[in-house]
């Protein structure tokens, strides 16, 4: 890429040196990855226009493209526009997503797709984001407006959403939202008694979810007793770990992956660890932490209370996704269908992964004008904050 001028004061020259130019290198890292995983995962003999693998590979390696141009676009926001952009998105899917309950297309027991012609299509992966950013807004406004019930506002929302996920259902996605919600709340200071009624609800869900929802009964089997239910996706990817050993089998030559179901996209970490080794997986788990951890610390001086909500919510949603599939691909926790942000195969995915990295450079962009004397954990964790904070 040609070097930016500093004095260049074009779209392009303002978003260069605004943006976390570090973040956003480990985040094409990762679709650099992703691209080389739909090239590895086809076999070579196979690479026919007429091919199923090869056109899921051509598929995959759109998906990558048209994620890298939404997040690039998404991060050349300003914050105005990026809880616009939310609050658009968000009802959009919002909206489809109550859509698939009536007419859905059912994969694998669950109801989640909405059929288009040629492809389907997973409205609940947009709305993810746009909702993380909404509720920071309302939680933001609400401290900013007297009298505006913020909180009853992105509670009310964030209810709706689990409501229609478990009626799909999506045990995953509902975790992973209400754990997201849970953090931000955290963060926006709710008193010591809420935190820990939070955390027994969480609880609570997963545990209510293994008792009354028989797949996820049936995973939590699998998982305490693998040998004697013959838990065959967590041994056969253990086993693709172990035969990659330290520097992998080499691209494309990985053998176990023929018979791993959903290789390409909820066990893909096991195929990474088969063709390229424990370096690589290394590798991998790095450029997800240095995301998570560059952007939590970023957020220390940040002084703004929508932006350090609105970022945090998407780090912890993005970090959580990796690590839930990378735990479940080593048999650490109970198998989950969650893919590896920009590495698994899917389309609605990759696509709102790419908008989910996109809000997130856009809101931790250096802005003028806007001083970081309030620091988010200067204020109390557990109650009211003692002085202003940042205008959302």
């Amino acid at each position: 890429m040609a070097r930016v001028s500093r004095a260049d004061n074009s779209v392009v020259g303002r978003w260069w040196w605004s943006v976390d130019q570090w973040t956003l290198a480990a985040l094409v890292a990762l679709i650099g990855i992703g691209y080389i995983m739909a090239l590895a995962a086809t076999p070579a003999t196979t690479l026919s226009l007429t091919d199923p693998h090869t056109l899921i590979m051509i598929k995959q390696i759109i998906y990558l493209a048209m994620a890298a141009a939404a997040m690039i676009g998404a991060s050349m926001l300003d914050l105005q526009q990026v809880k616009l952009t939310a609050l658009g998105v968000g009802i959009v899917f919002l909206l489809l997503t109550a859509f698939t309950l009536v007419h859905g297309v059912v994969i694998a027991g669950g109801r989640r797709w909405i059929a288009l012609p040629g492809f389907t299509i997973q409205p609940a992966e947009f709305l993810k984001p746009a909702l993380i950013v909404v509720s920071a807004w309302l939680l933001a406004e609400r401290r900013r407006t007297p009298g505006f019930a913020g909180m009853s506002a992105a509670l009310a929302l964030n209810g709706l959403v689990l409501v229609l996920l478990l009626k799909q259902p999506d045990i995953g996605s509902m975790l992973l939202v209400g754990s997201t919600a849970f953090a931000q709340l955290v963060l926006d200071g709710i008193a010591l008694g809420w935190v820990v009624a939070g955390g027994v609800g969480l609880v609570g869900t997963l545990v209510a979810a293994i008792i009354y929802i028989p797949h996820v009964h049936a995973r939590y089997e699998l998982f305490i007793h693998p040998a004697r239910d013959n838990a065959y996706q967590a041994i056969t990817a253990l086993s693709a770990f172990g035969n990659g050993g330290l520097w992998g089998r080499g691209p494309g030559e990985g053998q176990v992956k023929h018979f791993l179901p959903d290789a390409r996209a909820d066990f893909v970490f096991a195929v990474v660890g088969e063709e390229f080794g424990l370096i690589i997986c290394l590798a991998i788990v790095a450029l997800f932490a240095f995301v998570v951890l560059r952007g939590l610390l970023r957020l220390r001086r940040e002084g703004d209370l929508f932006v350090a909500l609105a970022a945090s919510g998407l780090l912890v949603s993005f970090g959580l996704q990796a690590f839930v599939n990378m735990a479940s691909s080593l048999s650490l926790i109970p198998t989950k269908g969650m893919t590896l942000p920009f590495i698994s195969y899917g389309g609605s995915a990759v696509l709102a992964m790419g908008l989910h990295t996109g809000l997130l450079l856009a809101l931790t962009r250096k802005r003028q004008g806007i001083l970081a004397t309030t620091r988010i954990l200067d204020e109390p964790l557990f109650g009211p904050p003692t002085r202003p904070r940042g205008a959302a």
